[in-house]
């Protein structure tokens, strides 16, 4: 995200919000968790954000990457830490479908406090340049076609990637085989190499290798088509409905103080509001959102009860 990178300087300036005299948070360094390995989009939100809130906060935010299981090990060591304010993660869409699969030992919706939700994206469907499909029309027709002989790649079983990929299967009676990967970069790379033929990744990291011609981008996963890839066909113009909004956040040990909950959102905030990460996000296809910490909390409860019905539809285990 070499954009987001050459835009710090102007935000480390631009955001520093002057902590009050009784205000004795933070004391010590700050666990930021990335429930993904480095090179994926959240990983990179992270250290974008981890920047200019150590310049902030007059403490260290220290990204710790804590991958596996679709993002969902990250999340159980979030929501079972002491809920102080030194623990915190940032999330993508995948925690709302991984928390649909997996069952987690909290309440992913009223068992934790949600900060803030970042921004929205779309996954972007693609393929090794070596399959013949050109289009979602053309790959849906190969699939019936030969099925059983298209692997698809996610970032991990239960990821939104994943559920996203079945959900496709469901709509369309494809039979496409899932090889999860652990996060974006590793998935990334499976299709670059041939490993797996087709996956569906966040726009942020793979708009490069499509650029490279590493990849083939055949289908945007939200309604509308991405300004970055016009001439890149959503799959809902193929297929009637479909519709994956992926997304990022924050969030925190349910317990956290509401004043540090608030101070993380105002942020978090002003970083989205400067111009310079306005124009980094724009440019890597990510809508910047914000708000309050109840609209975050609302777009999780729908999602998870969206992926809970493609969980029991397509009877995963």
């Amino acid at each position: 995200m070499n954009v987001l990178a050459l835009s710090l300087a102007v935000i480390l300036v631009s955001v520093i919000v002057p902590a009050t005299a009784a205000d004795k948070y933070p004391s010590r360094p700050i666990r930021l968790i990335a429930p993904f390995p480095p090179g994926g989009g959240t990983d990179i939100l992270s250290r974008v954000i981890a920047i200019p809130a150590t310049e902030t906060l007059g403490q260290t935010v220290v990204v710790d990457n804590r991958a596996g299981a679709g993002g969902a090990i990250g999340a159980d060591i979030t929501a079972h830490a002491e809920p102080n304010g030194y623990t915190l993660i940032l999330v993508s869409s995948s925690y709302a479908a991984t928390a649909a699969y997996r069952k987690p030992t909290y309440d992913p919706i009223d068992g934790i406090d949600p900060i803030i939700l970042i921004g929205t994206t779309g996954l972007l469907m693609i393929t090794h340049p070596s399959v013949t499909a050109k289009s979602i029309p053309e790959l849906i027709a190969y699939a019936r076609a030969n099925p059983g002989k298209l692997n698809y790649a996610s970032v991990g079983i239960g990821s939104v990637s994943h559920l996203a990929h079945e959900a496709f299967r469901l709509m369309t009676g494809v039979n496409i085989v899932h090889v999860p990967f652990k996060g974006g970069g590793p998935a990334l790379q499976g299709v670059i190499g041939n490993e797996v033929q087709i996956g569906a990744v966040s726009i942020v990291p793979t708009i490069p290798h499509v650029r490279a011609g590493r990849l083939r981008a055949i289908g945007v996963t939200t309604p509308k088509r991405s300004p970055l890839l016009p001439d890149v066909g959503s799959i809902g113009e193929a297929v009637p409905g479909f519709d994956v909004t992926h997304w990022y956040g924050m969030w925190a040990p349910k317990g956290t103080p509401k004043p540090i909950i608030a101070r993380w959102n105002q942020i978090v905030a002003k970083l989205l509001a400067t111009e310079a990460m306005k124009k980094s996000t724009q440019a890597e296809g990510l809508d910047a959102a914000g708000g309050p910490p109840s609209e975050f909390h609302e777009r999780l409860r729908t999602d998870i009860g969206k992926w809970r019905k493609v969980v029991a539809q397509a009877n995963i285990k």
